[in-house]
């Protein structure tokens, strides 16, 4: 695949870079000053906390919607939102990725104290992602859906499913796009409450309206898998608008710039792709490997039963520790960006790694319920089909280690992302995402009879691939030599 982003700017390392060297333009106070002065572990876990709260919170929506719908539909909606959603992330995470871009602008400038740029990257990102989603992703995605399903050979009875359930969401991504940005915002700027609190009011009002719309109520018919996409985009919707009025009209540590108008300020984009790209790519690239990967699933003879326990386990059950993972991520990259960008690149190569401490303690912990209690938590969401379970509950057992490895990655992965190296975790994506799991599943298929433990061992080879080179690469060094700048705004 093509890397279509600019180089990265490198200065000497005994040098700080544009956004380090500047002088504060803001009062102290504007931003949390502990992130880069206080007690490190305090710094990382105050971000840390409220974001991992917030993933797990914000992943009930899912698990929520497969619970309801695997008891009032059937165990084919339950394998159709599995699909839908690899589907849909495949395209939603390149526009996400500007907001990575983003990331690590705001935290490289609240870091150097200068509230200008800070809201001036916001606000171009928000206008960047808006136009994206509005005209290209959900004219394309609503046309392309019934041949997406097609591409990773879903079940007829899952097709079924999963076709309204895609529509809806392609069209009406803004709203989670909105919440996405908000929270990346917030978060690289210090505040990590105030999208968890946010995050809590969609995932409570989410559930309300899939109570709703799925099973129906009073004179509201029964909508099914279509209901689950209506209560999950008009949730995020409600709280999208919120977060654009507040950003018009201040309150939070980030907002628009007054007197900004709808022109693009091309110098900020072109910083949010040329460090956002990479990821998008990088996005792109593990969710078409996903998307593959349900081909090979597709391909089982148990296919119906071999994708709900996919579904269940991997995209839902498993989001317990990916969703912490992440939420670590991001308080890594968060704390290790300001750091940078206030010229203590040592602190931030100490935040990374106490995050990574974090994340495997919490992997070992849910990854032991994984190991112990597979058959029970696959009742939860309604699975009872014998064959569907047997398969889950491999799944679960492998993922219990697979668990540690991906929390050690992501952490470490946000430490580069974080710091402006968004082009290493791409190229190690690549080969431990596709290339390896994929490499393997194929060879089986071509030399044997291709069974669901061999994709599942194939994932976990990909995991402990990622998390080895991931370390590898953090532990280099060359993060510290990054700079960012966008140079000074239109007068």
């Amino acid at each position: 695949m093509s890397d279509g982003a600019v180089p990265l700017e490198v200065s000497a390392p005994a040098t700080p870079g544009p956004a380090a060297a500047a002088a504060p333009t803001i009062p102290p106070r504007k931003y949390d000053r502990s992130l880069v002065e206080g007690p490190l572990r305090s710094a990382v876990w105050k971000l840390a906390w409220p974001t991992m709260l917030t993933n797990i919170i914000g992943g009930l929506q899912g698990i929520v919607d497969h619970v309801m719908v695997g008891h009032f539909v059937g165990f084919a909606a339950n394998a159709g939102i599995g699909v839908a959603t690899q589907i849909w992330i495949v395209i939603i995470v390149f526009i996400t990725s500007l907001f990575t871009g983003m990331s690590v602008l705001v935290a490289r400038f609240a870091g150097a104290g200068d509230e200008a740029k800070v809201d001036r990257t916001v606000y171009q990102a928000f206008l960047t992602a808006m136009a994206i989603s509005l005209l290209i992703m959900a004219p394309l995605g609503y046309f392309l859906a019934p041949s997406l399903l097609d591409l990773v050979n879903a079940a007829p009875e899952v097709q079924r499913e999963a076709l309204p359930y895609l529509r809806i969401m392609f069209l009406f991504s803004s709203g989670m796009l909105l919440f996405f940005m908000l929270s990346g915002a917030l978060r690289s700027a210090g505040d990590a409450r105030t999208p968890m609190v946010l995050g809590i009011v969609m995932t409570v009002l989410n559930i309300v309206l899939n109570v709703i719309l799925i099973r129906g109520l009073g004179p509201i018919p029964a909508l099914g898998t279509a209901g689950a996409a209506l209560g999950t985009v008009i949730a995020a919707g409600v709280i999208g608008a919120y977060a654009v009025y507040k950003f018009w009209h201040g309150g939070w540590v980030v907002s628009f710039p007054p007197g900004m108008s709808l022109r693009p300020d091309w110098q900020v984009i072109r910083a949010l792709f040329r460090f956002g790209l990479p990821t998008g790519i990088q996005g792109i690239a593990m969710n078409v490997g996903g998307v593959l990967m349900l081909a090979f699933i597709g391909s089982l003879a148990e296919s119906a039963a071999a994708q709900a326990a996919f579904a269940v386990s991997y995209s839902q059950l498993f989001s317990l520790i990916t969703w912490t993972s992440v939420g670590l991520m991001g308080a890594a990259a968060a704390v290790a960006g300001q750091n940078l960008g206030a010229g203590h690149p040592d602190r931030a190569d100490g935040a990374v790694h106490a995050a990574a401490r974090i994340g495997l303690t919490g992997a070992a912990l849910v990854g032991a319920c994984f190991l112990f209690f597979p058959e029970q938590l696959l009742a939860v969401f309604g699975m009872d089909e014998p064959a569907a379970v047997r398969i889950g509950t491999q799944l679960l057992r492998v993922l219990s280690l697979s668990g540690l490895f991906i929390a050690v990655a992501l952490t470490y992965t946000g430490g580069l992302q974080g710091t402006g190296d968004t082009r290493s975790p791409l190229y190690i994506s690549i080969i431990s995402q596709v290339v390896i799991p994929l490499g393997i599943c194929f060879v089986i298929q071509r030399t044997g009879t291709l069974q669901p433990l061999h994709i599942w061992f194939a994932i976990l080879a990909g995991h402990a691939t990622r998390c080895v080179l991931s370390v590898a690469r953090f532990n280099q060094g060359q993060w510290r030599t990054i700079a960012v700048d966008i140079g000074p705004g239109a007068r």
